[in-house]
């Protein structure tokens, strides 16, 4: 792809001055190491593998297809490098994809003047390289024919099969005639919902975009910096996330060249002086575990990783200066999952362990399939060695990730199905590599159609580089992004549906929406009965996936009024209070055992029948009436105040204040007040306080025509969607005097 990408004839770096020094081929960078600082420098390679020199591919692909009993010369290495993964792999359809893509790229040249064939053959020979399967190879050699040659895909699908066919698809770029300054985002959109369905069709564009940052040096600066910028903002995080480390890290140090040449040449300064030193910690506490290892009857193959560029620029900056063993980790390979405990046992016993480096990512795997066990060890001089432990599966999943599944679609092989297979095959593309990252991206795009918001939006999302997961209440989970809250998880859940949300609980309590949820927090969303909800304004204050942005973006462009500030919707239920505080007392209907006092029932916890109360003498003849639960008794008989009998008389009307705690939302306040007038009871006032974190306090004094009504009432006001609880109220009033 792309047929501007230049120089293939230099496997190293794009540089942007002659001083920089090249990273390896991508056959010495499969040596790497973790999935986050990976990399060697220059001076390693791969034993038993030459250079491979596209120069000689090139004057071979310009004779032309071999003899059809044979394979052509150009695709050699290719065919050495699949055999080394797949020694049965059948060769006759590379072959066949060979000999078209050479017929139809014949004539084409790259810019750096070699025959464009060099380029689809790179590409392929990445793949082969990180062990991709036949099916995948096949594509990556007709990647570009449907977009740079007469080649049709009706053609590549009546040659080599549906498969091929689509991921040939998948990577052809939208052509800008047609989309305009549209066409890179829309290529990009295409690419990822095709890599949906197979995830094949991502890695031939990782592996494209790899060769073409490698002979990207003699385009002009400032396409250079663009390219950079996309790879950096997409390409790159997308090779983490498909846990393709081999091609994130060697594309994270050609786009550290290219947009911070000067940090680039100051680590590579770092890395050379580093080298010039005479002897090397690193080796010795190498050799101190294989030692270690060897004692304790550990079969293991102990292996020095050097950090890669960007790696030893991160490491400096967080560090300072940088000691030899800083340079690089080391890596311990064993054969059981078993094993690594075992290592990880010895080296801890025999060696000081740093504690704090301590991570096991075997018995809980990233995201992007990554496992190992990470350590570190010190010396008696202060050199501290970082250690990574991994099965020999586990290293060759964490250099190559979705690549190094194979074909994840096919059906399990009679061995696997003797044995019980991994995953069972129903006919059906159910992609097990695909995670929650890639769902949810595919869920969102649909509702960003402006090109422009779908690229933002795509960079934004993919910067967002941890997963948490979180767990329903009916027992499934949801994947989110560190950071997530309540509002993202109703959107993952529900989508749109999710306007709908009143509140949540988290791990069994009640919790506002933009809570922010921790991994292995259970969640329970509480959906209101509504269907004509609203999403409040503020959610867009927690909204951290883009899902949930897009959703609420969504739905204010349809909704351009302001609709989240209410207005009281009903006259009854603020009406002005009365001049007299007291006026406002609820009417007593409880006797005294005090000839000739006034009675009123207190306001703080506002008693009706059949509630057990006690009554105080205050000023003015007025003896107060309490629950006998109320903070208030205890405080006045704490001030000496004498109790005075109370009963009820025999009315049956009676006042009650009611507190209604709720999730804030357009409409609550006026159908809290239809549910209270369909009760039959009358509002003497209502108080609404300013929302606080999303949640509503709603205070009313109501008239009821009988005490009884008052559990159906509480009931009621329960059952509005929106509402959590309805009490009785218990302020904390000052005594009477």
């Amino acid at each position: 792809m792309s047929a501007e990408a230049t120089n293939p004839a230099t496997p190293g770096p794009v540089t942007p001055s002659p001083k920089l020094s090249a990273s390896p081929p991508l056959s010495t960078s499969l040596e790497r190491g973790d999935p986050h600082e990976q990399g060697v420098p220059p001076t390693h390679r791969r034993k038993g593998r030459p250079r491979i020199d596209l120069r000689r591919l090139g004057r071979a692909a310009l004779l032309g297809p071999a003899a059809r009993d044979r394979l052509p010369d150009a695709i050699g290495h290719v065919a050495e490098a699949h055999r080394a993964h797949h020694p049965d792999a059948d060769l006759e359809p590379l072959r066949r994809a060979y000999v078209l893509a050479e017929s139809s790229h014949r004539g084409q040249m790259r810019k750096s003047g070699e025959p464009y064939i060099t380029h689809p053959l790179a590409v392929t020979l990445i793949l082969a390289e990180l062990g991709a399967e036949t099916t995948t190879l096949t594509a990556s050699l007709l990647h570009d024919t449907v977009e740079d040659t007469e080649v049709t895909l009706d053609q590549v699908r009546e040659e080599f099969g549906d498969e091929v066919c689509y991921l040939v698809d998948g990577v052809t770029k939208l052509e800008k005639v047609d989309y305009g300054a549209a066409a890179e985002p829309e290529t990009f959109r295409k690419m990822l919902v095709a890599t949906g369905n197979d995830v094949r069709v991502m890695s031939i564009k990782l592996a494209d975009r790899l060769h073409n940052m490698r002979t990207l040096g003699v385009m002009r600066p400032e396409k250079q910096a663009r390219i950079a910028k996309v790879t950096r903002d997409v390409l790159i995080p997308l090779a983490e996330r498909l846990g393709v480390q081999a091609l994130k890290t060697e594309l994270e140090d050609l786009v550290f060249a290219i947009l911070h040449p000067e940090e680039y040449e100051h680590t590579r300064e770092l890395i050379a002086d580093n080298a010039a030193r005479d002897g090397d910690p690193l080796a010795e506490i190498a050799d101190e575990v294989r030692t270690v290892l060897r004692d304790a009857g550990i079969q293991a193959e102990v292996l020095i990783r050097p950090r890669h560029f960007v790696s030893v620029h991160r490491v400096s900056r967080k560090r300072g200066p940088m000691r030899g063993a800083d340079f690089g980790r080391l890596l311990v390979l064993v054969n059981e999952d078993a094993d690594c405990y075992g290592v990880l046992g010895e080296l801890h016993t025999c060696l000081t362990p740093v504690v704090s480096e301590f991570k096991d990512f075997i018995a809980v795997p990233k995201f992007n399939l990554y496992q190992s066990l990470h350590t570190a060890v010190a010396r008696g001089d202060g050199e501290v060695a970082e250690v990574l432990i991994r099965t020999h599966q586990m290293h060759k999943v964490a250099e190559a990730g979705v690549i190094a599944l194979g074909n994840p679609y096919a059906p399990p092989s009679e061995e696997q199905a003797d044995g019980g297979a991994e995953r069972p095959f129903d006919g059906e593309r159910a992609d097990p590599t695909r995670p929650g990252w890639l769902s949810r991206l595919l869920d969102w795009q649909e509702g960003a159609p402006d090109p422009d918001t779908f690229w933002s939006t795509l960079r934004e999302d993919l910067a967002q580089d941890r997963e948490i997961t979180v767990f329903r209440a009916d027992g499934g989970s949801l994947g989110l992004p560190e950071g997530a809250s309540c509002v993202d998880a109703a959107y993952a859940q529900y989508g749109e549906d999710a306007h709908a949300c009143i509140g949540a609980r988290v791990n069994g309590r009640l919790a506002t929406l933009s809570t922010v949820l921790r991994d292995g927090d259970t969640v329970q969303l509480l959906m209101g009965q509504d269907p004509a909800s609203e999403p409040s304004r503020e959610w867009l204050e927690h909204a951290h996936t883009a899902a949930a942005r897009i959703a609420i973006q969504r739905w204010m462009a349809a909704h351009p009024a302001p609709s989240d500030t209410e207005t009281p919707e009903a006259p009854a239920a603020t009406p002005r209070p009365a001049a007299d505080p007291r006026a406002a007392r609820p009417s007593a209907n409880a006797v005294v055992d005090q000839p000739g006092a006034s009675v009123r029932l207190a306001g703080c916890c506002t008693p009706v029948p059949p509630d057990e109360v006690t009554g105080f003498a205050v000023r003015g003849g007025v003896v107060t009436v309490h629950r006998v639960q109320c903070a208030g008794v205890e405080r006045m008989k704490s001030g000496g105040r004498a109790e005075v009998g109370v009963r009820w008389g025999d009315t049956t009307e009676c006042r009650v204040t009611l507190v209604a705690e709720s999730f804030g939302r357009p409409h609550l306040l006026a159908d809290l007040t239809e549910a209270i007038a369909l009760e039959g009871v009358a509002i003497v006032s209502a108080t609404v306080e300013p929302p606080s974190q999303q949640r509503v306090r709603h205070t009313y004094t109501l008239q009821l025509p009988d005490a009884a009504h008052l559990p159906g009432l509480m009931r009621a006001m329960r059952n509005v969607p929106g509402v959590y609880d309805v009490n009785r109220a218990q302020h904390q009033a000052a005594a009477a005097r």
